[in-house]
């Protein structure tokens, strides 16, 4: 299917690796120009330089920083002051338990997990609704549907985004703007990897037996891998998605077991 966005700009957050670097790929492959953001430059560049390989007429632009603070938000919007493609997207905060969490880890949680993505949707949505055109997705979690206990600040943040989106993607889709979510699952990434450390250590055995286990549990056997993340993105980023909006698309391999 041609998507209808070839020679479309996209800012794509935290795009170095996993699946926002899935993301960046699948919107190339439909003639998109992507401009990456992420911390890590090596990785950055790698991703970077993989996609220009790839695809030589797509302009790639790299921006080396943190998408949380003002001054990394600065740096893309004037590397690509009017997208019409916005990937919302950071690393999610680290799981505990409630009681050792304090106000900064909350404050944190929430500037990167809410905040953020709001910062980046007020620079930009005004502009596309002024061109008639715009798709922004923000990549959240499965915890938004059915809360994980460990990743407590992980719930609250992304699940106040998503509450947030609710209102103001029924107010730009007149424009041709649609507001979506993005909801993962288990997917083969750094973060999935992570998660499966603490529980490891506590039971004496390796990460890799851990997510062994997981993957049986999943309904599909297995975990996602970031290229189909990619896709679904890529279909709500198209032209033919424009009557998608304010939803919130889980990908979790059936492990959700409710109807709604």
């Amino acid at each position: 299917m041609d998507l209808g966005i070839k020679g479309r700009r996209a800012i794509v957050c935290a795009s170095s690796k996993g699946l926002g670097r899935a993301c960046a790929i699948a919107l190339a492959n439909e003639g998109v120009h992507v401009t990456l953001t992420a911390r890590g430059a090596e990785a950055l560049k790698q991703t970077a330089d993989e996609i220009r390989k790839t695809h030589p007429g797509v302009t790639v632009t790299e921006i080396v920083g943190d998408i949380t603070t003002a001054a990394g938000r600065e740096a893309v919007l004037k590397a690509c002051p009017e997208p019409d493609i916005l990937i919302n997207n950071a690393g999610g905060p680290p799981p505990g338990d409630f009681r050792n969490w304090t106000r900064d880890d909350w404050i944190k949680a929430i500037d990167a997990n809410m905040l953020t993505p709001i910062e980046l949707i007020k620079a930009t949505v005004d502009g596309m609704m002024a061109r008639k055109f715009g798709r922004i997705v923000n990549i959240t979690s499965a915890a938004v549907k059915a809360p994980i206990e460990i990743l407590g600040l992980s719930n609250g943040a992304r699940a106040g985004l998503t509450g947030f989106v609710a209102g103001l993607s029924r107010k730009t889709v007149i424009n041709n703007v649609t507001i979506n979510g993005l909801l993962p699952g288990p997917f083969e990434t750094d973060r999935l990897r992570g998660t499966a450390k603490p529980e490891a250590e506590k039971r004496g055995i390796s990460a890799e037996q851990v997510l062994a286990e997981r993957a049986k549990l999943n309904p599909a056997g297995r975990f996602g891998h970031p290229d189909e993340f990619g896709y679904a993105c890529a279909f709500l980023c198209g032209a033919k998605a424009g009557f998608i909006t304010g939803q919130n698309l889980l990908l979790d391999g059936g492990a959700f077991p409710g109807t709604l």
